[in-house]
């Protein structure tokens, strides 16, 4: 019987449509399975409570998700379904400890190193070739394709975006099937075939060559009249499903090497039963002319173990768990937790702080520390030697991996004793610090759309003031060179006026660096009055923010009242950076700005 964990482990997997929940209680034992459907709540973490409400709201420390997306950074756009979240901001609001979020094939591949022979079916011959690459790939509202390579201490497993690979046809039907869905797509991926919509696709297709008029079908339907051999057409599109799979599975064999074996998983083939097995999958797997005798001895299984994603989320979760331990980082929070009821009041308060926070503290200056745990910044420091490190940055060091499993580049404050090596490095580390951190954050959706107005405008006028106006003379510069008619005014009065001619088919581009400006919040109101789009610049949660109708927001930690902004403004130029490009992109027109 497995030994029972100190508190329950949250396990979820996020679906296109729902997101299936359980509470891992001991390693591989998981109760309170449920399932919530994704547009009954408002989002991820209004889901996740809901669910630890269902259950009794058991404590719980650390949890794990795995989503039908791929995972690059902390911001997760969720593509079949309308959230959008922050992994840290989610941590800290649901009082968690530990958030990993991982792509679901990921997860699939870390769940099959741990799979009993009974919970694996072989289809075809070959033998498994121990201490080799094993290959997980499987069809359901996509196409997920990874795999997993031995290590000293485990798996590693790969974050791959396989499914997207080109289709390639191996017989005329397939041709046929191409040239069909070129009149929908540009580009035919295997995902495009190999998943529901696909079966469906190629239905319409198969149907379409064989002269047969037949009604629209759900994969659902099309995959049961073919089991049920009721419909021919069914038939032929499930059997030119199993061969496409099996050329998809030959290629990240070869492509990986992948001699311990190729997996299959996802909603679909599992369903297959002995379909599946007598089709033409593994005939076409092994077809692959001067390497058909090196796929032959490679063999391909089909997973029927139950909650197998719930598995390899949970080994991913315990190797994040193991990799905090052993790097002797995880033992200053428990060192900072066992301390709490020695410290002082106002040492107690940083300690809450860092324990609640950990990734906002890694990234925070001094003085925002101080300002955050009301305390002063000799507080501060004296909590960090009571630690037994030398110093903020020490502490930080220390802290580092246990949050991030990695020494992340961080903003650092710098003081007057640094050399001019340690100035040189603190300020690139903090400006790449801050790139990366706008890199996960920045909305994608706000940047689409500012693109669009702007493209469609006939008029576009840029207000900014004070150390702002660098990044204006640059917007105006770019845009014109794009074909963007537009211009800004530096005098305050001038400002007002100019909003006060804008119109329907105009834009308000007003960038701010703070948002506090009182004269730009006027310009963004008179400019709404008049019925242009105002486009802006500027920090989340302010009064601007609020007023645009498109805000892109642009977070940093310079206090722009008091210090020159450095950092916030290399952030305003690559925005409208990227704005230029994006209009570019529309206009035919990148050769401009490479000139």
């Amino acid at each position: 019987m497995p030994s029972p964990f100190d508190s329950p482990r949250l396990i979820a997997d996020i679906g296109a449509t729902q997101v299936r929940f359980a509470l891992e209680v001991a390693p591989r034992q998981f109760d309170a399975v449920a399932a919530l459907r994704i547009t009954d709540h408002l989002d991820f973490p209004a889901t996740v409570a809901a669910y630890l409400k269902q259950v009794g709201s058991p404590a719980v420390s650390h949890a794990a998700m795995a989503v039908a997306n791929p995972v690059d950074g902390d911001l997760i756009r969720m593509t079949n379904a309308p959230w959008q979240f922050s992994i840290e901001a989610a941590r800290t609001q649901l009082g968690l400890r530990t958030l990993v979020v991982v792509n679901d094939f990921t997860a699939l591949a870390m769940a099959v190193p741990g799979l009993a022979a009974e919970e694996v079916r072989q289809v075809g011959g070959g033998v498994t070739r121990e201490g080799s690459v094993l290959g997980v790939l499987g069809a359901g509202s996509g196409l997920g394709v990874s795999g997993v390579i031995p290590a000293e201490h485990g798996w590693v497993a790969l974050g791959t975006e396989g499914g997207h690979t080109s289709f390639s046809p191996r017989n005329a039907r397939e041709i046929a099937i191409l040239e069909f869905a070129w009149t929908e797509f540009s580009h035919v991926s295997f995902e495009r075939l190999l998943s529901g919509r696909g079966i469906e696709l190629m239905y319409r297709a198969i149907a379409k060559q064989t002269g047969i008029v037949v009604e629209p079908r759900a994969a659902q339907e099309i995959t049961q009249r073919a089991l049920a051999a009721s419909d021919a057409c069914a038939v032929a599109t499930l059997e030119t499903f199993c061969e496409i799979l099996g050329t998809a599975a030959a290629n990240l064999a070869v492509t990986l090497g992948a001699r311990a074996g190729i997996y299959i998983g996802g909603a679909i083939v599992p369903r297959l039963g002995s379909f599946f097995d007598q089709s033409a999958f593994r005939a076409r797997f092994e077809d692959k002319g001067r390497f058909s005798d090196y796929l032959r001895e490679v063999p391909t299984y089909v997973i029927n173990a139950e909650q197998a994603t719930f598995r390899g989320v949970s080994a991913v979760l315990e190797s994040q768990l193991k990799n905090l331990q052993s790097s002797g980082d995880s033992g200053l929070l428990a060192q900072i937790q066992r301390g709490l009821e020695g410290f002082s009041p106002a040492e107690r308060r940083v300690a809450d702080y860092i324990l609640s926070r950990p990734r906002e503290f890694l990234n925070q200056p001094i003085a925002q520390i101080a300002v955050l745990a009301n305390v002063s910044q000799p507080t501060v420091i004296r909590f960090c030697r009571t630690l037994g490190a030398a110093g903020l940055s020490d502490l930080k060091l220390r802290l580092a991996a246990a949050v991030t499993g990695t020494i992340p580049v961080s903003h650092a404050q710098i003081t007057d004793d640094d050399s001019t090596a340690e100035l040189g490095s603190k300020v690139l580390s903090n400006t790449a610090s801050a790139i990366l951190r706008l890199r996960d954050q920045i909305n994608q959706d706000s940047m689409d759309r500012a693109i669009e107005r702007l493209a469609a405008a006939r008029r576009t006028e840029i207000f900014a003031g004070g150390n702002d106006l660098a990044v204006a003379t640059d917007a105006q510069a770019k845009l014109l060179r794009v074909g963007v008619a537009c211009g800004y005014l530096a005098r305050e009065s001038e400002q007002l006026i100019a909003a006060g001619l804008l119109s329907t088919d105009s834009v308000a581009l007003i960038i701010d660096n703070d948002g506090r400006s009182s004269e730009l919040r006027e310009v963004a109101e008179i400019a709404r009055e008049r019925g242009a789009t105002v486009i802006a610049l500027t920090l989340g949660q302010t009064t601007l923010a609020r007023r645009a109708d498109i805000a892109i927001v642009i977070d940093h930690v310079e206090d722009v009242q008091t210090q020159l902004p450095m950092v916030s403004r290399i952030l305003h130029l690559l925005i409208v950076d990227i704005l230029a490009v994006g209009l570019a992109q529309r206009r035919g027109g990148l050769a401009e700005l490479r000139g």
